[in-house]
Parts: structure tokens; C-alpha cells; sequence
């Protein structure tokens, strides 16, 4: 269990930080999964990794409504629990406009969006953590989405393009990926990775290859360009960099080689 445990520490504190822009917060809230995971046993549970992101994600909202309720009673009290080294931190691993705006929404606003639009954890596993039914947790995650893409600060040109590109992916979305692509989009791999094809050309072949393939998928600059970073589980797969003219994606350019990803710099948006 503790092996469990260990293997998606680096996930569930990467939540948690996203979730309440403090380190110390979110050790503690890992930690609070850690000791129910004890007191349940993991032989009562059939997904632990989902269960710990569940665990981890009531813990952050009842934290969240917590400080909410202690700003409404204390005017005077600090908006947020983070340090300035916590906001210099989040804001390198979100970005500044995005963390602008996550200050800005309800609680159960800013978990549905951190965990669907960064984790991609689906609505259904969403919904019970905020207490919604799937539809309202979608919801939720999109007057979260709106008010992200309505900042204007820190947000490269085409960026919207690619966040829905991505929210499209997740959700199986063929047509709105259709409309995302330029109908003589191509797509471009480095190299032969797994069974994937290193050429492709036209939208609907490249919008069926996304369909569904956007899980452990994150906006990024890779060396200064609009991209996605491909990480899963916190490791860069790979990344793409992407091409966007007058509102639609012309290509794509995956790198997968190794060698070459550790020389680029991939900065999170």
C-alpha cells in the first residue's frame, strides 16, 4: 500500500499545489490522503489512484471553504495562504494569468477546472468530489474556463485555440476538433513512437488520431513556441509544438526522441 501510495505522491501533490497555491498546504492535504488510506485499507478499493485523487480533491475544497468562510469573518486576513515563494513557484507552474484568475473562482470552480482542464480527470469522478451531478460539474468547469480565456495577460496568441483543441481531445469531441484544424493540417513525428504514424495530412485523419488522446496532455512553450507537453505522470513523453494561422491549427510537430527533449525548454502555461 505504502509502495501505491508513493507512486502517485508526485501527482496528488501536484494537484494540491494547483489546487491551493501553497506547498505546506499541499503536503498536508497528501498527507490527510495518506492516513485514510490507512485507516480504509487498499484492499477495500477497487482504483487507488482514483480514490487518492478523490480524497485529495475534498480535502482541497473543504481547505479552500475554509479560507473562504475565515476572509469573510477577518477582512483583514490574507486572501490566500501562500508565500511569496509559493506565488513565485505557481505562477512558473501555471502561469501568471492563470493564476490571476484561480484566485477569482468558487471553490468547487476552481477544483472542477484544476482537475478536469489540467488533469484530465473525467466529470464523472469530478462531480462527487464537488457534490454536483456530472452536467453541473462541467458546468463549473466551464464558467472557470471562460473567465481563463477572457484574460488577456500572459496568454500567447493562439493559446485559446489549443486549450479548446485539448478540451475537445479529452471530451471525444470530433467536431469541434474538426473546426480546430486547418484542412490541410499537417501532423509530423520526429521519429517512430510505439505503433504511431510519423506522417499525417487533412483534418480528419488528424482530428480521429486526437480523438480521446489528450489525457496527461498540458498547454506549452517548447523553446519559446505554442505547444503541448505530453507528461502523464509528471515525466515528458513528448511534446508538440503547434502552428496556428487565422484561428485554426495548421501543423503539428511531435518531438519524441529523447535526447533531443532534454535540450529544449519546456515551460508550462
Amino acid at each position: 500500500m505504502e509502495e501505491r501510495f508513493e507512486a502517485a505522491r508526485p501527482r496528488l501533490r501536484a494537484v494540491a499545489y494547483r489546487m491551493l497555491g501553497s506547498t505546506a498546504e499541499a503536503e498536508d492535504a497528501v498527507q490527510e490522503a495518506w492516513l485514510r488510506l490507512n485507516r480504509t485499507g487498499s484492499e477495500h478499493i477497487d482504483n487507488v489512484d482514483a480514490w487518492l485523487t478523490t480524497v485529495v480533491g475534498r480535502v482541497c475544497l473543504d481547505m479552500l471553504r475554509s479560507r473562504t468562510s475565515r476572509r469573510e469573518t477577518a477582512l483583514t486576513e490574507s486572501p490566500t495562504a501562500h508565500t511569496p515563494e509559493d506565488e513565485a513557484l505557481l505562477a512558473d507552474s501555471v502561469g501568471l494569468a492563470l493564476l490571476v484568475v484561480l484566485e477569482t473562482l468558487t471553490p468547487a470552480e476552481r477544483l472542477a477546472f484544476v482537475l478536469h482542464d489540467l488533469f484530465a480527470v473525467p466529470f464523472d469522478e469530478v462531480a462527487p468530489i464537488v457534490g454536483r451531478s456530472p452536467s453541473a460539474a462541467r458546468q463549473l468547469a466551464s464558467r472557470a474556463r471562460r473567465r481563463v480565456r477572457s484574460q488577456p495577460a500572459d496568454r500567447p496568441a493562439g493559446r485559446e485555440i489549443v486549450d479548446a483543441f485539448l478540451a475537445a481531445s479529452r471530451d471525444g469531441d470530433f467536431e469541434t476538433l474538426l473546426s480546430l484544424l486547418d484542412p490541410d493540417v499537417h501532423l509530423r513525428m520526429d521519429e517512430q513512437y510505439l505503433d504511431l504514424p510519423t506522417e499525417m495530412h487533412g483534418a480528419r485523419d488528424v482530428a480521429q488520431f486526437y480523438l480521446g488522446r489528450a489525457q496527461g496532455a498540458y498547454p506549452a512553450l517548447i523553446n519559446g513556441e505554442l505547444g503541448i507537453r505530453v507528461a502523464p505522470h509528471d515525466d515528458t513523453m513528448l511534446v508538440v509544438t503547434i502552428t496556428v494561422t487565422d484561428g485554426r491549427i495548421t501543423a503539428l510537430n511531435a518531438v519524441t526522441n529523447q535526447d533531443r527533449l532534454r535540450e529544449l525548454e519546456i515551460l508550462p502555461l
